[in-house]
């Protein structure tokens, strides 16, 4: 959360929010999502986006004001696509952050779009965008054991994105039942998360952290992460691709504080800071 805005200050930041003025002229829903705006205090805008820091995904731009976030989410999005459709479908994005994976589904006509993350600053950075977008995104302030109820109270979706979550859970395998049940009947769950290269089902569990996380429990091998599902009751596993994250896809921008990957790991960027090997995705789409 940005340095000094506690909860008081981002209701505070919601309340301005609500009074933003502007006129929506276009929307590019492109790599970078950019909105034209007419009417609007650019001022006002910036200084609400800069206390709205740290923004982890996007980017996004607004008139001329670049939100250069830490993750260039494209790089992921755009690799997914041809593995799912929405179109006319129910979709959930559990852990969706600002809102950014959501907001490029739009493009697809789903039926309904509804994002789980339980932190009010994303929500927040969410509903400024969506401010002057208006869409019908529905956003629950809500974890993925949250999912199970929450389908049956509204209906199961069709389509779930389960993206940079698994590995922060401590109960993996509860984790993934609590994502099936959400699912409608052969409803598909596209879900990435960090692993080991190896060939037999071992899992690192970091004593400590991983690269300079501190909340990741379990990094499995793919067959460890096959296992996983199959015990959650899952009918399908399907090995998508892999990918080693890099500067270009996540890196340090004003938009953050801190540190990012680049001081994560060694230098010859062979390690983590800790030792391990360096982060390296596997997505997969289970079916329900």
């Amino acid at each position: 959360m940005n340095k000094g805005l506690n909860q008081a200050g981002l209701d505070a930041l919601l309340a301005q929010i609500n009074t933003l003025k502007g006129e929506l002229l276009s929307f590019e829903n492109a790599d970078c999502l950019s909105l034209k705006l007419n009417g609007a205090d650019d001022e006002i805008i910036t200084k609400i986006a800069l206390d709205l820091r740290p923004w982890r995904k996007g980017p996004f731009k607004i008139n001329e004001l670049f939100i250069n976030a830490e993750w260039n989410s494209f790089i992921k999005f755009n690799a997914l696509l041809k593995y799912f459709d929405a179109t006319n479908k129910r979709v959930c994005d559990v852990g969706c952050n600002n809102g950014y994976y959501m907001f490029r589904l739009l493009a697809q006509n789903p039926a309904k779009i509804v994002g789980f993350d339980p932190s009010k600053l994303f929500f927040s950075q969410f509903y400024f965008i969506n401010h002057f977008l208006r869409t019908k995104i529905a956003y629950e302030l809500l974890g993925v054991q949250d999912l199970p109820a929450y389908s049956r109270a509204q209906g199961k979706f069709d389509l779930i994105f389960c993206l940079g979550v698994l590995y922060h859970r401590s109960d993996p395998i509860s984790t993934l039942k609590q994502l099936k049940a959400g699912l409608s009947d052969n409803g598909e769950l596209i879900l990435d998360t960090l692993f080991i290269e190896r060939d037999d089902e071992l899992v690192l569990s970091p004593a400590k952290s991983y690269a300079k996380m501190s909340n990741v429990f379990f990094i499995p091998s793919l067959k460890a992460l096959e296992g996983w599902a199959y015990r959650a009751k899952f009918k399908s596993f399907e090995p998508l691709f892999s990918s080693l994250t890099d500067e270009n896809e996540q890196r340090l921008t004003p938009w953050i504080y801190g540190q990012s990957l680049e001081q994560f790991l060694s230098d010859d960027k062979a390690f983590t800071i800790e030792g391990y090997a360096p982060p390296k995705r596997i997505y997969v789409k289970l079916r329900g």
